[in-house]
């Protein structure tokens, strides 16, 4: 059995504001994506040189994390 895994792009700002990231629900904001997927997927994140960095997050994980979550709007 194999796990599909999505790879999820970020860019950074010199700053280390996030300016991109792939995968974005429309209901959050890039640097919110960026946090939820660091406390929650933080054992997939590479990072690489010249501000980018990437999540390598298994499908199913994915799909779990852009759900709303229960009492947000």
């Amino acid at each position: 059995m194999t796990t599909d895994s999505i790879l999820i792009h970020v860019r950074f700002a010199p700053n280390g504001a996030v300016v991109e990231i792939g995968e974005r629900p429309p209901t959050i904001s890039p640097q919110d994506w960026f946090n939820l997927l660091s406390r929650q997927a933080a054992n997939h994140y590479q990072t690489f040189a010249g501000g980018r960095g990437t999540f390598r997050v298994p499908h199913q994980q994915l799909l779990d994390l852009s759900q709303p979550q229960q009492g947000e709007s």
